[in-house]
């Protein structure tokens, strides 16, 4: 079985985001990128399945402009077979919105016909968690979203779901799509010889035109803000104190 992972090249999580002083936009100049967290969990989840012999392949793509293949080097580091890149780099300098991108692997997957496509569940820059749903809608295949655990048994996928009231068991025809939540897996770290072993893998460039696919943006951002600045605590020396200010300054009371 040939396993697709989706994955986003976005601001480091470690990063303190810096928003311009404009607020049109996060600045990005000289920002340290990388992989999506939760796409680094889904490559883990192929790389695994391939390594127990439910997959044959693992083909990772991005949506991005020519820079995101450096985060396709990193998922062939981290056992990926070959990588797709669909650059989008003539088309916008805009955000690729997540409906062009499940367009956009919906022509991939035509291409490619993998038994499973995994997704992390949401993109850290973005927050949306709907391309691998809207992938699923126009590929008709079944979904398993927030996934924990993943369980391949002939045809059949099980997927352990975190939901609110606990978790949720599904079962789904192959080919599917599944998107990971964080507990489902620990990411591996890429080894020094598998970094340098990813620069000879194949990483095949194309173009959204090759899909049929026109790059627009159909959403402007107005603004962007950085979050309010939390003050600091206070020590109240009796629980009279406490409940005066509860009451008189916080207004919870």
């Amino acid at each position: 079985m040939k396993v697709l992972v989706a994955v986003k090249r976005v601001i480091d999580y470690n990063v303190k985001i810096r928003v311009r002083s404009d607020h049109s936009d996060v600045d990005l100049t000289n920002v340290k990128m990388a992989m999506n967290p939760f796409c680094e969990i889904a490559v883990e989840e192929a790389v695994r399945l391939k390594e127990t012999g439910v997959a044959t392949e693992v083909v990772v793509v991005t949506v991005g402009p020519k820079a995101a293949q450096e985060q396709l080097r990193t998922a062939l580091a981290l056992g990926a077979d070959r990588a797709i890149h669909i650059d989008t780099s003539v088309e916008t300098d805009n955000k690729v919105e997540s409906l062009t991108v499940a367009k956009l692997l919906k022509g991939v997957v035509d291409e490619e016909q993998p038994g499973l496509v995994i997704f992390g569940k949401q993109a850290i820059d973005t927050d949306n968690n709907q391309t691998g749903q809207m992938l699923a809608a126009l590929t008709g295949w079944g979904q398993g979203t927030f996934a924990s655990e993943v369980k391949v048994e002939g045809d059949t996928l099980q997927v352990t779901r975190e939901i609110d009231g606990g978790l949720q068991t599904v079962s789904l025809q192959l080919p599917a799509i599944v998107t990971t939540d964080l507990r489902l897996n620990e990411p591996r770290y890429a080894k020094l010889p598998d970094i340098m072993k990813a620069k000879k893998k194949l990483l095949e460039v194309k173009s959204p035109a090759e899909f049929g696919v026109e790059v627009v943006s159909n959403i402007t951002l107005l603004k962007v803000e950085p979050p309010a600045e939390r003050q600091g605590g206070v020590k109240v020396g009796s629980v009279d104190e406490l409940v005066d200010k509860l009451k008189n300054e916080a207004k919870v009371l």
